[in-house]
């Protein structure tokens, strides 16, 4: 998958694929990704990108000019999706990722300040997706999580891609806990049937506490998954 970044600091992206995981999948060639600098594109001789919002308030607000041709500069893709990053947007869960998976390219809008000028959601009209109800200073770390959540379900990007499959949510529930060695830790012991070698008995076991960790930490999940298995 092809990922293009519109951001207004490129570093701040670049640098997060130079580790880990992310940056294996860059370097196998399984995500490819490219930011683009609406600064480049302001026809504003000083390269402003920004200006005072009409109507007065406080904080400036993104121009139009430099985003929409910054995006037009875009080679699309046939199967291509734009998304932009806003508290306004949908918020963001499994589903959503899996759905994204789907797209051979994937143009990412970063926000700062009070916002975009609406003509620019008019013009592009992109997917709005949100990451939760609260507010950052800009869309960069949306982007990034969405990039990361997105990459680690294309095939080749984890180890085992059973990985992905097994996480949270990907069920309805949360995550099962995971024990390593030491059998004992600190009075701790890891609980006998992950020992005992019976796989249906391990499975029935992780079952179990995914449950109970989400019918505690998550009951909205838990009433979801409750009524989908009474159907």
């Amino acid at each position: 998958m092809k990922f293009h970044i519109m951001t207004l600091f490129p570093e701040m992206v670049e640098n997060y694929f130079e580790y880990s995981i992310l940056k294996r999948a860059v370097d196998s060639g399984i995500i490819e990704i490219e930011t683009v600098n609406p600064r480049d594109y302001t026809e504003n001789k000083h390269k402003k990108v920004d200006d005072i919002p009409y109507g007065g308030g406080a904080g400036m607000v993104l121009m139009a000019q430099p985003y929409v041709d910054a995006y037009e500069s875009i080679t699309k893709l046939d199967n291509s999706i734009t998304v932009m990053l806003s508290p306004q947007g949908e918020p963001l869960n499994d589903k959503m990722v899996n759905d994204f998976t789907k797209y051979n390219q994937m143009i990412l809008m970063c926000g700062h300040y009070e916002g975009y000028d609406e003509r620019i959601r008019e013009i592009i009209k992109p997917k709005e997706v949100s990451v939760g109800d609260f507010v950052l200073t800009g869309g960069e770390l949306p982007a990034l999580c969405l990039i990361d959540a997105v990459s680690r379900k294309l095939e080749g990007t984890l180890g085992h891609i059973e990985s992905a499959d097994e996480d949270s949510f990907s069920n309805g529930l949360l995550e099962y806990p995971h024990y390593t060695r030491p059998r004992e830790y600190r009075g701790l012991v890891v609980p006998e049937v992950l020992l005992n070698g019976n796989h249906k008995e391990i499975n029935e076991f992780r079952l179990e506490q995914s449950i109970k960790r989400t019918k505690e930490r998550r009951p909205d999940l838990y009433e979801k998954y409750k009524n989908q298995t009474m159907k």
